[in-house]
């Protein structure tokens, strides 16, 4: 670890890093227009990493924007009967959401760092907002007569500063001999020492350590799921529901089919999996499950082959065809 890395004390806003969406909606440097560059800095790769993490911060602050002021969706809050003081996570649903009678689609994004909104911070950085976000999913299903919830899986816990721990030296109340307290306080401060040299390149700037604190029924993508279903797309009015998944987000759904097959049967019509990770095999579902979803759901994984060309598969569930060369776009 270099010992002159830069403060790790990086710019709020999108104006701050000099870099702005154009009207393609690609991120562009104010000043030059280039796309961004993450080796901002050579040879300084963690620096550069907490400058990329704290640039997608702000990004997923600016989808969240969008989602509500160019897709007209509402933020609500979760769990539902939260207090004011314990943790919480958000969800985003059209006005008609749960009024709809008739059609309601409903958004799963993996694993990682996104967030409600969007399928890949990379794509979003890198080539432009339509490639990374859910926007223009959203924006097609309004149009199409569609209500839309948005699931937020990755939001599980809030993090806050660790409390300093205190620990009174066993020498100020000892009855000891004063030459074995001096020989403990002699390897005591020894080892301090060698623990702060390591700390110093382990964490330079000394970071703030802090502590994960858990929303509660929504501390996995899984639970997510799982509690939206039941305190909103089982409430919606809707008579058929679509379910639109990416990688991780396709597990939660099989998870949510597993904990609640019934309903999910009686309410869901089909389902559109994007290189979906799951495994009937490893979440054991039941041969009814594995019916089902030969019969309601399709994934479209990441292939050479032409658009929507079959594609073998091991598992026993639903078919495999193509994405053909770009798997967002394309389902």
């Amino acid at each position: 670890m270099k010992k002159d890395e830069p403060p790790l004390d990086f710019p709020d806003t999108l104006e701050g890093f000099e870099y702005a969406f154009n009207e393609k909606g690609q991120l562009r440097h104010i000043k030059t227009g280039e796309p961004f560059v993450f080796n901002y800095r050579e040879d300084l790769h963690r620096w550069n990493q907490k400058r990329y993490e704290a640039l997608g911060e702000i990004i997923t602050k600016y989808v969240y924007e969008l989602l509500e002021k160019d897709c007209n969706l509402k933020k609500i809050s979760i769990p539902v009967d939260a207090t004011e003081s314990e943790p919480k996570s958000f969800i985003f649903m059209s006005e008609d959401a749960l009024t709809n009678p008739q059609k309601l689609m409903v958004l799963i994004h993996g694993s990682g760092v996104v967030r409600a909104g969007q399928w890949a911070r990379r794509l979003i950085i890198n080539e432009d907002l339509d490639s990374g976000t859910q926007i223009p999913f959203i924006k097609r299903a309004v149009a199409e007569g569609y209500g839309v919830i948005v699931l937020n899986p990755n939001e599980n816990y809030i993090e806050v500063e660790k409390p300093k721990i205190h620990v009174q030296s066993s020498s100020d109340s000892s009855d000891e001999p004063a030459e074995k307290r001096e020989r403990k306080d002699k390897v005591s401060k020894e080892t301090k020492k060698r623990r702060d040299f390591y700390e110093k390149y382990r964490n330079p700037q000394r970071e703030k350590e802090m502590m994960q604190l858990y929303i509660r029924e929504n501390g996995s993508p899984e639970e997510h799921a799982i509690y939206v279903w039941d305190h909103f797309i089982a409430q919606a009015a809707a008579e058929n529901v679509f379910f639109v998944a990416h990688s991780y987000g396709g597990l939660a759904f099989v998870e949510l089919m597993i904990q609640r097959e019934a309903d999910v049967k009686n309410k869901v019509t089909a389902v559109a999996l994007t290189d979906s990770v799951h495994n009937v095999w490893h979440q054991e579902a039941g041969k009814t499950i594995r019916e089902w979803m030969r019969e309601n759901c399709c994934n479209w994984v990441s292939s050479s082959e032409p658009l929507d060309t079959s594609v073998e598969s091991m598992l026993p569930d639903c078919p495999r065809v193509s994405a053909g060369m770009c798997l967002i776009r394309n389902i």
